[in-house]
């Protein structure tokens, strides 16, 4: 039920008073971190935006007071703005997303029993963004299990011809194509990421091997626990052993890029001339711990990978977060909740207009069959 007009609710949390709180956790919770800073600068704006509008037009300001109706307005109000030209479609849906991750928070502050914006027919009216359409590339089941075969071959032709440096780098590799492929994860959740400092990859430490997950920092801000299966698991324990971490913060993927790798060496390792020596044998030694591979780096990582392995996509790669879209695309076509899951979405109902094509592709299926005889 709509609550009533006035939406007063004496005595009780308003909008102003539970963003206060919610600026000041994530203030407190990364205090040195610059992209989180942005992140809650940018949230800040857009959520005291939407609360001024919730007066205005809603006549709400009680946090309690608000309904999944009120969020559907909020959505189509953004729609309009996109129509008129005052937003691109991907602004609209970023603004939600603020909204939808400070409603979530005070959910899990119990200041709601729900999460409104999660709720389906607000997420109906939001405007389509071309940058979310299932045209954005996604991994094969074909290309994956190509790229794969491949990386196994290679691993076991530098294995019987003794390579050891050609053999770390396959089990590298194999381990994060592994990672990618068969989690769900996203890039910036286990890679570095040059303007996030909180985003400094993904750790051993991070690592469930008993439960069969990686704890990893979401899209929200938030920890969370994605999913590690044994298709997974075995390719990084392989690598986990060539690596041989001195410590569990050492990165799953530590960078191979010449130049970080030196400036690791030179900020801990002052006393050493880096370039007069061999720099993975300083590093070997004197257990230097390096940064881990940026995004940018993965990408490239793949890149040369697809080349390699004579695979075309379209004329591209095969991107990291093609990964997470391919999985998805498998798990929701054989049960919808398992996609919503690996994928961590907070509601199916984002994980049903994440692949809504596939649902639409379905029904053309049934129509075919029913009307066959019908055609020309």
């Amino acid at each position: 039920m709509q609550p009533p007009k006035d939406a007063s609710y004496p005595g009780e949390t308003t909008v102003e008073d539970a963003l206060t709180d919610y600026i000041k956790s994530k203030a407190v919770a990364n205090p040195e971190s610059t992209g989180a800073g942005n992140y809650v600068s940018n949230a800040e704006s857009v959520i005291r935006r939407w609360a001024n509008w919730l007066d205005q037009e809603e006549n709400v300001t009680a946090l309690e007071a608000i309904e999944p109706v009120h969020l559907r307005h909020y959505a189509r109000h953004l729609k309009t703005k996109v129509r008129q030209d005052e937003y691109a479609a991907s602004t609209a849906t970023t603004y939600y997303a603020y909204v939808r991750a400070f409603l979530t928070w005070c959910s899990r502050d119990q200041l709601l029993g729900s999460n409104p914006a999660e709720d389906e027919i607000a997420l109906e009216e939001l405007p389509d963004d071309p940058g979310t359409k299932d045209t954005q590339q996604f991994w094969s089941p074909d290309d994956r299990r190509q790229l794969e075969s491949f990386l196994r071959r290679c691993a076991l032709d530098a294995i019987e011809s003794g390579n050891k440096g050609e053999k770390r780098k396959r089990f590298r590799q194999h381990a994060l194509v592994a990672l990618l492929a068969h989690t769900g994860v996203r890039g910036a959740e286990v890679f570095s990421h040059p303007k996030d400092n909180r985003r400094d990859g993904a750790t051993w430490a991070d690592v469930d091997w008993a439960n069969g997950a990686l704890r990893v920092l979401g899209k929200s801000q938030e920890y969370e626990y994605a999913p590690l299966p044994e298709v997974a698991q075995k390719p990084l324990r392989r690598w986990r052993d060539e690596l041989d971490p001195a410590m569990p913060e050492v990165p799953l993927f530590p960078t191979e890029h010449a130049p970080s790798k030196y400036s690791a060496v030179r900020s801990q390792v002052p006393d050493v001339e880096a370039e007069d020596e061999d720099i993975d044998a300083v590093i070997r030694e004197k257990g230097v711990v390096l940064p881990a591979i940026s995004t940018e780096g993965a990408r490239s990582l793949m890149k040369r990978l697809c080349e390699e392995a004579e695979l075309g996509v379209e004329g591209e790669y095969l991107k990291p977060h093609g990964a997470r879209r391919g999985l998805g695309d498998e798990l929701y076509r054989t049960n919808p909740p398992d996609a919503q899951a690996a994928l961590r979405h907070s509601s199916i109902a984002i994980t049903n207009k994440s692949y809504s094509h596939i649902e639409a592709g379905e029904i053309s299926d049934v129509i075919d069959s029913t009307r066959g005889t019908d055609k020309g």
